[in-house]
């Protein structure tokens, strides 16, 4: 199984050091996020919206834990943002309506303000002169066990909270989603006072060393988490689902990926619809130099037909319309394949397993027929697909049975512009398997046609993405195999 926890661990440690993102001389210093910051924090003291303290002590050299990039800046968090707890109403200060939400340690699992039903407005209009936290405020639990656990949230709207509950505040509310991310990388176990009770000290909270980027790419590390641990939780999910199936598991890894939900979607990739056209140039071009036929046009994609959503640089395509499928050659009647090298490799149905070829019980076509099937043959760069006996089986072709024979029990699917393991990971998937399904059962002797092979739908996203989809699935897969 996948430890998401130890990736998540790993993934944030990284980002607090630099490592996720590169540093782009644009975004310039955190110096200068730092200054803006301390003077936004001289605007809140002068409106009395905070209180003026003591200043903090300077960073001493061996203090610092890891080097961080040169434009970052080392700083402590209460010179950064205002640390503070809460309090707790009475029964009859609390109410079901409001527009002043009231969490306890025990809510900090719940979802977005907007499911919380209590609030503190009796609270409020009854002369409450403790701290309403303003949108922005990372709030944490800072006593008993739950102290040291991850359990943050930012606020969303002005809230109330226990005094079991303690907030952090940044002094500028850009710097919001940064405090938070980095509040779930501290150890909260090294800020126990030491009581009975495990309790959170602030004033070691305000020394904690925080590490500053500048805010452009503050604001790209935290997308980039979010787009990560979006995955990880989809990972989750799925292997609280199937923890006992790990084919199901890696299946619907699978599912996941053709949809687009494994990776970003950026800009630079362009579109499928680009890809689409270049493809279909091609095709053109090889026409007319008459290396291959033109074929009868594809029947259009109905409305209807399309299982689920994909991106939308992503692009819905009949499997035909973008590689070229062609069949394999049985050996004549009455002969049999031999076991003695002749140099001609012959590739049976049988060989072809966990998307590739078995190489070491490979048979040969004998020397005096393989002029009659010497055509119908197989490269490391197509794609087999199987068409009788076992349907469906997707795979590669070694390099050292480059344009071996094909059994006429697969077929062979021919391709340029396209990534390779994208396209067997697609074809491997739920839904282009679901299709070949419906397409064979109702024959009594199944078999898959190339012109049904052709019309498979399949979701096309743009090269670029599709290398990084592989790259990514690979990667889980891995993981799962451990």
């Amino acid at each position: 199984m996948i430890d998401t926890k130890a990736i998540r661990s790993k993934i944030l440690d990284l980002a607090i050091r630099g490592k996720l993102t590169e540093q782009l001389p644009e975004d310039g210093m955190a110096e200068d996020l730092y200054q803006q910051i301390q003077k936004e924090k001289q605007a809140l003291i002068k409106s009395g919206k905070i209180k003026k303290e003591k200043p903090l002590q300077d960073i001493a050299e061996d203090e610092v834990p890891f080097e961080i990039p040169n434009n970052w800046k080392w700083v402590r968090v209460g010179t950064v943002s205002e640390i503070a707890g809460g309090t707790t109403p009475k029964s009859t200060e609390i109410s079901s309506t409001g527009t002043i939400p009231y969490f306890k340690v025990s809510d900090m699992n719940v979802v977005g303000n907007e499911t919380h039903m209590v609030y503190a407005s009796n609270y409020i209009s009854s002369g409450y002169s403790g701290k309403i936290f303003p949108v922005g405020t990372t709030i944490f639990p800072k006593n008993g066990g739950a102290a040291l656990t991850n359990k943050r949230r930012v606020l969303v709207k002005p809230s109330a909270v226990d005094l079991n509950t303690g907030g952090c505040t940044p002094f500028s509310l850009e710097m919001k989603d940064w405090i938070r991310l980095f509040m779930d990388t501290i150890d909260f176990g090294k800020m126990d006072t030491g009581s009975n009770i495990p309790t959170v000290n602030a004033t070691n909270l305000k020394n904690q060393l925080l590490p500053l980027p500048p805010l452009a790419e503050q604001k790209r590390i935290v997308e980039k988490i979010e787009q990560t641990f979006s995955v990880l939780d989809a990972i989750d999910e799925l292997q609280a689902k199937y923890a006992d199936n790990l084919t199901v598991l890696k299946s619907k890894l699978i599912d996941l990926a053709i949809q687009g939900k494994l990776t970003k979607q950026l800009p630079e990739d362009g579109t499928a619809e680009e890809l689409y056209q270049q493809i279909q140039a091609e095709k053109q071009s090889l026409i007319k130099s008459g290396k291959i036929k033109k074929e009868k046009p594809l029947p259009e994609i109905a409305e209807a037909e399309i299982p689920f959503e994909v991106p939308d640089s992503w692009k819905w395509v009949r499997l035909g319309s973008i590689v070229r499928i062609l069949g394999g050659k049985r050996i004549p009647a009455g002969r049999s394949l031999t076991q003695e090298d002749t140099g001609h490799k012959y590739i049976r149905v049988s060989d072809m397993k966990d998307r590739t070829v078995q190489t070491d019980g490979l048979l040969y076509v004998p020397e005096d027929i393989y002029p009659s099937i010497s055509q119908y043959i197989i490269n490391k760069e197509d794609i087999y697909i199987t068409v009788a006996g076992t349907i469906g089986r997707v795979g590669k072709i070694p390099p050292e049975i480059d344009g071996a024979n094909l059994t006429e029990n697969a077929d062979r699917i021919v391709f340029s512009i396209l990534n390779q393991d994208w396209l067997i990971i697609c074809l491997s998937a739920s839904a282009i398997q679901k299709q070949i399904e419906l397409l064979t059962t109702s024959v009594a002797q199944p078999k898959l046609a190339i012109k049904r092979i052709q019309e498979f739908l399949i979701p096309l996203p743009p090269l670029a993405e599709q290398e990084r989809i592989v790259e990514k699935l690979e990667k889980l897969i891995t993981l799962l195999d451990k």
